[in-house]
């Protein structure tokens, strides 16, 4: 059993930065992806964007392309969400997850583990 807990969400400005962390643990860690996802209140869970974990392949939904980016820390079980240029529409529950085989990576129902959510809150 995998184990996933986000650290890094808060509450800050339009235009600010955050870093959220996704770190693993339990059972030997070798996902062939890890995406994050996010769900504001009333609204269906949204893909955010995923990386493939052994060759650090990227993909982003559109309205984060150019303000947002994952990377990972193989030796620590860790994926990251860097979000940019941080707007009020960004406000939302932030979950990362990951799949053990490939195909779609944007539907949150292909993903076989969660971690519960870090919250970030974008407002002046």
């Amino acid at each position: 059993q995998v184990q996933l807990v986000e650290s890094g969400g808060g509450l800050v400005q339009p235009g600010g930065s955050l870093r959220l962390a996704c770190a693993a643990s339990g059972r030997t860690f070798s996902p062939y992806a890890m995406g994050w996802f996010r769900q504001a209140p009333g609204k269906e869970r949204e893909f955010v964007g995923a990386i493939t974990w052994s060759r650090g392949t990227t993909y982003y939904t559109d309205s984060v392309k150019g303000r947002f980016t994952i990377s990972k820390d193989n030796a620590k079980n860790t994926v990251y969400l860097h979000m940019n240029s941080l707007q009020s529409e960004d406000t939302a529950d932030y979950h990362c997850a990951g799949r053990y085989s490939g195909g779609n990576l944007v539907n949150p129902r292909n993903y076989d583990y969660w971690g519960q959510g870090t919250q970030v809150t974008v407002s002046s």
